[in-house]
Protein backbone atom coordinates (compact mmCIF):
# COMPACT_ATOMS: atom_id res chain seq x y z
CA UNK A 1 0.00 0.00 0.00
CA UNK A 2 2.62 2.40 1.12
CA UNK A 3 4.55 1.58 -2.53
CA UNK A 4 1.52 2.37 -4.25
CA UNK A 5 0.79 5.56 -2.54
CA UNK A 6 4.57 6.49 -3.28
CA UNK A 7 4.11 5.50 -6.99
CA UNK A 8 1.20 7.66 -7.29
CA UNK A 9 2.48 10.65 -5.91
CA UNK A 10 5.95 10.16 -8.31
CA UNK A 11 3.93 10.08 -11.28
CA UNK A 12 1.23 12.78 -10.22
CA UNK A 13 3.59 15.40 -9.21
CA UNK A 14 6.84 14.48 -11.49
CA UNK A 15 5.44 13.73 -14.87
CA UNK A 16 8.81 13.92 -16.43
CA UNK A 17 10.20 10.76 -14.49
CA UNK A 18 7.25 8.65 -15.85
CA UNK A 19 9.88 7.39 -19.27
CA UNK A 20 12.37 6.67 -16.89
CA UNK A 21 10.21 4.92 -14.35
CA UNK A 22 8.65 2.65 -17.73
CA UNK A 23 12.31 2.28 -18.20
CA UNK A 24 12.99 1.07 -14.82
CA UNK A 25 10.67 -1.37 -14.78
CA UNK A 26 11.04 -3.01 -18.44
CA UNK A 27 14.61 -3.32 -17.45
CA UNK A 28 12.95 -5.57 -14.53
CA UNK A 29 11.22 -7.66 -16.36
CA UNK A 30 14.06 -8.23 -19.30
CA UNK A 31 16.29 -9.28 -16.69
CA UNK A 32 14.33 -11.31 -14.11
CA UNK A 33 12.75 -12.89 -17.28
CA UNK A 34 16.32 -14.40 -19.04
CA UNK A 35 16.29 -17.67 -16.64
CA UNK A 36 19.77 -19.27 -17.17
CA UNK A 37 20.43 -23.11 -16.32
CA UNK A 38 22.92 -23.45 -12.97
CA UNK A 39 23.96 -26.90 -11.22
CA UNK A 40 21.35 -29.61 -10.47
CA UNK A 41 18.40 -28.69 -12.29
CA UNK A 42 17.46 -25.55 -10.80
CA UNK A 43 17.84 -21.89 -12.80
CA UNK A 44 19.15 -18.27 -11.75
CA UNK A 45 18.45 -14.95 -13.55
CA UNK A 46 19.69 -11.49 -13.07
CA UNK A 47 16.89 -9.23 -10.63
CA UNK A 48 17.49 -5.44 -12.39
CA UNK A 49 15.56 -4.30 -9.26
CA UNK A 50 19.12 -2.41 -8.19
CA UNK A 51 18.88 0.33 -10.56
CA UNK A 52 15.35 1.09 -9.58
CA UNK A 53 15.87 1.27 -5.93
CA UNK A 54 18.63 3.45 -6.31
CA UNK A 55 16.34 5.94 -9.02
CA UNK A 56 12.57 5.79 -7.05
CA UNK A 57 13.75 4.47 -3.76
CA UNK A 58 12.42 0.23 -2.43
CA UNK A 59 9.21 1.08 -1.81
CA UNK A 60 8.32 1.70 -5.68
CA UNK A 61 10.66 -0.29 -6.80
CA UNK A 62 8.61 -3.15 -4.41
CA UNK A 63 5.26 -2.34 -6.53
CA UNK A 64 7.49 -2.72 -10.16
CA UNK A 65 9.03 -5.97 -8.91
CA UNK A 66 5.48 -7.61 -7.77
CA UNK A 67 3.82 -6.41 -11.31
CA UNK A 68 6.66 -8.11 -13.14
CA UNK A 69 6.27 -11.07 -10.83
CA UNK A 70 2.89 -11.40 -11.40
CA UNK A 71 2.83 -11.36 -14.92
CA UNK A 72 5.67 -13.86 -15.36
CA UNK A 73 3.63 -16.15 -13.02
CA UNK A 74 0.76 -15.66 -15.63
CA UNK A 75 2.14 -15.87 -18.86
CA UNK A 76 5.79 -16.82 -18.35
CA UNK A 77 4.99 -19.85 -15.97
CA UNK A 78 8.39 -18.10 -14.64
CA UNK A 79 7.98 -18.34 -10.55
CA UNK A 80 4.51 -19.08 -9.36
CA UNK A 81 1.25 -17.74 -8.05
CA UNK A 82 2.03 -20.01 -4.61
CA UNK A 83 5.16 -19.07 -4.31
CA UNK A 84 4.63 -15.13 -4.74
CA UNK A 85 4.89 -13.67 -1.65
CA UNK A 86 8.36 -15.49 -1.20
CA UNK A 87 9.54 -14.07 -4.26
CA UNK A 88 8.34 -10.63 -3.61
CA UNK A 89 10.00 -10.85 -0.37
CA UNK A 90 13.45 -11.29 -1.56
CA UNK A 91 13.27 -9.96 -4.95
CA UNK A 92 10.89 -6.90 -4.46
CA UNK A 93 11.42 -5.66 -0.99
CA UNK A 94 14.55 -6.64 0.86
CA UNK A 95 16.78 -6.64 -2.19
CA UNK A 96 16.05 -3.32 -3.33
CA UNK A 97 16.16 -2.25 0.09
CA UNK A 98 19.47 -3.62 0.52
CA UNK A 99 20.52 -1.65 -2.67
CA UNK A 100 18.97 1.65 -1.84
CA UNK A 101 20.50 1.42 1.69
CA UNK A 102 24.26 0.78 0.11
CA UNK A 103 24.19 3.13 -2.40
CA UNK A 104 22.84 6.09 0.20
CA UNK A 105 25.31 5.07 2.39
CA UNK A 106 27.96 4.87 0.08
CA UNK A 107 27.23 8.09 -1.57
CA UNK A 108 27.84 10.26 2.24
CA UNK A 109 30.99 8.47 1.85
CA UNK A 110 32.19 9.98 -1.32
CA UNK A 111 31.88 6.75 -3.35
CA UNK A 112 32.76 6.63 -7.44
CA UNK A 113 29.09 6.78 -8.66
CA UNK A 114 29.49 4.77 -10.97
CA UNK A 115 30.86 2.14 -8.88
CA UNK A 116 28.43 3.11 -6.24
CA UNK A 117 26.09 2.00 -9.01
CA UNK A 118 27.85 -1.37 -9.19
CA UNK A 119 28.17 -2.29 -5.97
CA UNK A 120 24.75 -1.75 -5.19
CA UNK A 121 23.01 -3.46 -7.76
CA UNK A 122 25.19 -6.78 -7.45
CA UNK A 123 25.15 -6.63 -4.06
CA UNK A 124 21.21 -6.49 -4.01
CA UNK A 125 21.62 -9.63 -6.31
CA UNK A 126 23.66 -11.61 -4.32
CA UNK A 127 21.57 -10.64 -1.06
CA UNK A 128 18.48 -11.87 -3.02
CA UNK A 129 19.30 -14.75 -3.56
CA UNK A 130 20.87 -15.20 -0.17
CA UNK A 131 17.03 -14.85 1.26
CA UNK A 132 15.66 -17.29 -1.35
CA UNK A 133 18.45 -19.90 -0.18
CA UNK A 134 16.96 -19.17 3.60
CA UNK A 135 13.48 -19.18 2.38
CA UNK A 136 14.28 -22.54 0.50
CA UNK A 137 15.90 -23.92 3.43
CA UNK A 138 13.16 -23.32 6.11
CA UNK A 139 10.93 -24.93 3.42
CA UNK A 140 12.96 -27.96 2.67
CA UNK A 141 15.40 -28.68 5.68
CA UNK A 142 17.79 -31.67 5.90
CA UNK A 143 16.48 -34.82 6.75
CA UNK A 144 12.24 -33.35 6.66
CA UNK A 145 12.38 -31.80 10.06
CA UNK A 146 13.34 -28.21 10.51
CA UNK A 147 16.24 -27.72 13.06
CA UNK A 148 19.01 -25.78 13.55
CA UNK A 149 21.62 -28.15 11.63
CA UNK A 150 18.97 -29.23 9.28
CA UNK A 151 18.39 -25.27 8.01
CA UNK A 152 21.83 -24.96 7.98
CA UNK A 153 22.65 -27.98 5.63
CA UNK A 154 20.29 -27.17 3.58
CA UNK A 155 21.25 -23.72 3.17
CA UNK A 156 24.66 -24.29 2.39
CA UNK A 157 23.64 -26.72 -0.46
CA UNK A 158 21.45 -23.97 -1.67
CA UNK A 159 23.54 -21.39 -1.36
CA UNK A 160 26.08 -23.23 -3.15
CA UNK A 161 23.67 -23.89 -6.46
CA UNK A 162 22.96 -20.32 -6.19
CA UNK A 163 26.44 -19.08 -6.13
CA UNK A 164 27.63 -20.65 -9.37
CA UNK A 165 26.00 -19.10 -11.86
CA UNK A 166 24.86 -15.71 -9.61
CA UNK A 167 28.06 -14.24 -8.76
CA UNK A 168 28.46 -13.96 -12.06
CA UNK A 169 25.31 -12.40 -13.31
CA UNK A 170 25.44 -9.70 -10.35
CA UNK A 171 28.87 -8.93 -11.66
CA UNK A 172 27.54 -8.65 -15.01
CA UNK A 173 24.43 -6.92 -14.07
CA UNK A 174 26.01 -4.42 -11.72
CA UNK A 175 28.50 -3.49 -15.04
CA UNK A 176 25.06 -3.05 -16.91
CA UNK A 177 23.30 -1.16 -14.78
CA UNK A 178 26.64 1.33 -14.38
CA UNK A 179 26.58 1.86 -17.95
CA UNK A 180 22.73 2.60 -18.66
CA UNK A 181 23.06 5.35 -15.33
CA UNK A 182 26.41 6.75 -17.51
CA UNK A 183 24.01 7.07 -20.23
CA UNK A 184 20.67 8.74 -18.11
CA UNK A 185 23.80 11.02 -16.70
CA UNK A 186 24.44 12.20 -20.13
CA UNK A 187 20.70 12.78 -21.38
CA UNK A 188 18.58 13.01 -18.80
CA UNK A 189 20.64 14.61 -15.57
CA UNK A 190 17.74 16.90 -15.13
CA UNK A 191 15.57 13.63 -13.57
CA UNK A 192 18.15 12.50 -11.44
CA UNK A 193 19.00 15.78 -9.61
CA UNK A 194 14.96 16.00 -9.09
CA UNK A 195 15.06 12.68 -7.79
CA UNK A 196 17.83 13.91 -5.45
CA UNK A 197 19.64 10.71 -6.62
CA UNK A 198 22.79 13.46 -7.54
CA UNK A 199 23.44 17.19 -6.51
CA UNK A 200 23.66 19.18 -9.40
CA UNK A 201 27.54 19.68 -8.61
CA UNK A 202 28.05 16.01 -8.81
CA UNK A 203 26.73 15.61 -12.33
CA UNK A 204 28.29 18.78 -13.51
CA UNK A 205 31.57 16.44 -12.00
CA UNK A 206 30.43 13.49 -13.70
CA UNK A 207 30.08 15.49 -16.83
CA UNK A 208 33.18 17.44 -16.88
CA UNK A 209 35.27 14.01 -16.50
CA UNK A 210 33.39 12.54 -19.53
CA UNK A 211 34.42 15.34 -21.49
Amino acid sequence: MFGMYRLNRLVRERREVVPLLAVAGAFIFVLSSLKLPSVTGSCSHPTGTGMAAVLFGPAITSVLGLIVLIYQALFLAHGGISTLGANVASMGIIGPFTAYMFYKTAKKMNMNFYLNIFLATAIADWVTYVITSIQLSLAFPAGGTLTLSGFLTSFTAFAAVFATTQVPLAIIEGALTALIMKYVVQVKSDVLVNLEVLTSEAVNKLKGAMA
